[in-house]
């Protein structure tokens, strides 16, 4: 049994360092997304491509290449190699990135598997995690083959898929590893596991409204609050036809809809506040604390980036911010199960 504790150890912590390379991983996608840099790799090369241009030659082949697309004749035209170089380094370092999980999940993977260190429960898990991570690669490449059109931008449907996965792999990695490391918290209150599962669900949902809103710039205008255009409800709203599309394609509901998602999972949070704040065990109290402090700054740093119309920082902050506060009610959820 100790050995077997001590194996669960090691393999939470790797986990937990792979969900820590995921969260670096998302914020740089993030910059790579505001920077607009992610269509400055044209081809996909998953071996060779993890080595940069080296000298002059190499970067004149790479830069020409890009001369060929769409995206420099149409917005990028006259372009200095220079600014070329800028953008690549955030597309490049995305790319890096994504490779260097790769190997921090497969070496590892492999030897607490050679070792028998991996229980038999778990094995389907971590084979799961393994495949989500291949997929991931796969669909970050169908995101970018869709802005090498005549439309020099990436789909914002193919651009929220690549976030949404990102996010529920970190969210099965760090939940799997929670409950390897999590002793039980034994409680007589009757707790609002229900609540803090439909919270998640709500602030996973939250975070795909946000890729929307990044795909479609809906940041970059309607930079006022608590009102939209002087209104609580904008005229606009559902001005598309079929309404469906409204959800998806109308750049004003969706930002108004990120809103609106927001204000909900502060009320749904202070909510699972009030029930863990009474708990008799103090961790989970303190893991209630915590989450409802991280919600709310959250969302300060929501608004904080519309009125300041979307500034790098502030965005991969505030990008950053929704891993955390995902986190964080993971972290509650554990503590209210009781494991």
């Amino acid at each position: 049994m100790l050995q077997e504790n001590r194996n669960d150890r090691q393999i939470a912590c790797w986990l937990l360092f792979v969900c820590a390379m995921i969260f670096c991983m998302v914020i740089v996608g993030g910059v790579t997304r505001l920077t607009e840099s992610g269509l400055s790799m044209v081809n996909w090369k998953p071996l060779s491509g993890i080595i940069p241009p080296m000298n002059d030659a190499q970067w004149a082949e790479e830069f020409t290449a890009y001369q060929q697309y769409p995206e420099y004749q149409k917005v990028n035209h006259g372009m200095s190699l220079v600014e070329f170089k800028a953008i690549f380094f955030w597309e490049y370092s995305h790319r890096l990135l994504g490779r260097l999980i790769g190997l921090a999940f497969f070496v590892p993977f492999m030897i607490f598997l050679l070792k028998r260190k991996v229980s038999g429960t778990l094995k389907p898990k971590l084979w799961l995690m393994f495949f989500l991570g291949g997929l991931q690669g796969g669909l970050g490449w169908w995101m970018v083959k869709s802005g090498l059109t005549d439309h020099p931008d990436v789909s914002h449907y193919r651009l929220t898929a690549h976030l949404g996965l990102a996010v529920l792999i970190y969210l099965y990695m760090f939940w799997v590893a929670s409950g390897l490391l999590m002793s039980r918290c034994e409680g007589t209150r009757k707790r609002p596991v229900v609540s803090l599962i439909f919270l998640i669900g709500l602030i996973f949902v939250q975070i795909l409204l946000g890729g929307l809103v990044a795909g479609l710039n809906a940041g970059m205008i309607f930079n006022t609050w608590p009102l939209m255009e002087e209104q609580i409800i904008p005229m606009g709203l559902y001005s598309m036809t079929p309404w469906y599309m409204n959800i998806f394609e109308n750049i004003m509901t969706v930002q108004f809809n990120h809103r609106m998602l927001a204000y909900f999972i502060g009320l749904l949070g202070l909510y699972v506040w009030l029930r863990t704040s009474k708990d008799t065990h103090i961790n989970v109290r303190l893991a209630g604390h915590m989450m409802v402090l991280i919600i709310l700054g959250q969302g300060v740093l929501g608004v904080l980036t519309l009125i300041h119309v979307v500034p790098i920082p502030l965005a991969a902050a505030h990008q950053g911010g929704a891993l955390i506060t995902l986190s964080a009610a993971l972290f509650a959820l554990r503590r209210v199960k009781g494991r």
